[in-house]
């Protein structure tokens, strides 16, 4: 489609296709959400509007799905129940090994193990934690269960009958939730971390045997002084996820 006229020019990312020529005002809002929006670790306590976050789950919702079963459902915890939840989780993390509804990767390998710690790395660098010391990265893997301070959590489940293709859609879902939350101002992290003690999740939120969960989104306003949030993980390049078969 070509940009209409009188349109903002769209500035192209810097993993754009060689030769990329501008298209569209509504492809330049995308890349900037996309090239912008980032895993927030540090939130302040403030409580969003309802209408906000409602927009947030309007814009997710048109979220495509395998023959449109459309499987997500959020349950959205804030407040005292919050609370709850975070002082059950740090009491059972401390005495359960995980079990998670969806088995952990087996293993990361190659390019996947040196991102992955090339992106902890880049964090405990950011936090001022030394590599080796086990104590202050303990503390910071912590956070996870205390939401990072956020005031909102989000537990993102799937309906157990659909398997790998309802979590597959679930992942689409979280993606486009937290794009949409950037493009209001609202910070956002997916945590895989929160789904390792369903049981908990299950005991505290009520929710049924019946949904796989499949992680956690942690939302509110950022806490823009906290130096966690001033850390920003690297993409490849786009020419290395391709493989052309012309």
């Amino acid at each position: 489609m070509a940009a209409a006229s009188g349109s903002t020019p769209v500035h192209l990312g810097p993993d754009s296709p060689p030769g990329a020529a501008p298209d569209s005002t509504a492809f330049n809002a995308l890349s900037d959400l996309l090239h912008t929006r980032y895993s927030c670790r540090a939130f302040l306590p403030t409580p969003l509007p309802r209408s906000t976050i409602e927009h947030m789950l309007a814009a997710a919702q048109r979220t495509a799905s395998w023959c449109n079963a459309q499987p997500w459902r959020l349950t959205i915890a804030s407040g005292a129940t919050l609370q709850r939840l975070r002082n059950a989780l740090q009491a059972h993390v401390a005495a359960t090994a995980p079990h998670p509804d969806l088995p952990w990767p087996r293993e990361y390998r190659g390019v996947y193990q040196d991102r992955r710690r090339e992106c902890g790395w880049g964090l405990y660098e950011a936090l001022g934690i030394a590599r080796g010391d086990r104590e202050a990265s303990a503390r910071q893997a912590a956070q996870n269960f205390a939401m990072f301070g956020a005031p909102h959590l989000a537990i993102v489940t799937s309906d157990e009958a659909l398997g790998v293709y309802g979590a597959v859609d679930c992942g689409a879902y979280v993606g486009n939730f937290m794009l949409a939350a950037h493009s209001l101002g609202v910070g956002s992290v997916a945590q895989a971390a929160l789904a390792a003690y369903p049981a908990v999740l299950r005991e505290v939120l009520d929710i049924g045997a019946d949904r796989t969960i499949v992680c956690g989104i942690s939302f509110g306003m950022a806490d823009l002084a906290h130096p966690a949030n001033r850390f920003r993980t690297a993409r490849a390049d786009w020419s290395g996820s391709v493989d052309w078969k012309d």
